[in-house]
């Protein structure tokens, strides 16, 4: 399974984010493709029918996405059931909304931030009901900007808390030390990703 992936990247980030995971999966044998958008001025209105239009023409059957980006495959998903793919990997997504976007909201100089992506990541997809097998890979590392809005209470990346990444319609769940940003970079982040590609599951962190 997940013969061919597409990966797509988060708020704030660019294609050349994706480059070090990208090598990752295509060294343990995957087709790997790039999906780049503008989390400010296109959001989810403009990059969503984009990655479907993607995910057809290369035919992937399997979504790689971090942070918003695994929320954007999942709304791709859910706007066009008929893609091919079976299975998506999150890394470090919101499902439940996301406590940090919703106060870097609430301050006018600080909204912009989020640009025509605010509602997606405020709202998150936990009432997605799809096809494909879901498995997300959030981080414990609370370093990021993201501690500069938000101050957890309990176990983040810096940017996302643990709890927002857990929804009970998920095929797996991993924890690894690792930050927000720091899951794109992350050998065993793509290891595990690579393992649910493959098997519907993750490795034992």
């Amino acid at each position: 399974m997940g013969s061919r992936v597409v990966i797509v990247h988060g708020l704030l980030n660019a294609k050349s984010w994706l480059w070090p995971m990208a090598a990752r999966l295509r060294g343990q044998g995957f087709a790997v493709e790039l999906f780049g958008y503008s989390s400010l001025w296109e959001g989810p209105q403009g990059a969503v029918p984009r990655l479907i239009e993607r995910i057809r023409d290369v035919r992937a059957d399997a979504v790689v996405g971090h942070s918003l980006g695994g929320l954007l495959a999942l709304e791709a998903l859910q706007q066009a059931p008929d893609l091919p793919v079976v299975r998506v990997v999150c890394l470090g997504s919101p499902l439940r909304g996301s406590e940090t976007a919703r106060r870097v909201a609430a301050l006018p100089w600080a909204r912009p931030l989020l640009g025509r992506s605010a509602g997606l990541l405020q709202s998150g997809v936990a009432a997605w009901r799809g096809e494909a097998e879901v498995g997300v890979v959030a981080g414990i590392a609370p370093r990021g900007m993201g501690c500069l809005f938000a101050k957890f209470k309990e176990r983040s990346d810096g940017t996302v808390a643990l709890a927002e990444t857990r929804l009970p319609w998920l095929a797996d769940h991993v924890v690894l030390p690792c930050s927000h940003s720091g899951l794109v970079f992350s050998r065993a982040a793509a290891r595990q990703a690579a393992s649910f590609l493959r098997d519907g599951r993750f490795e034992l962190a």
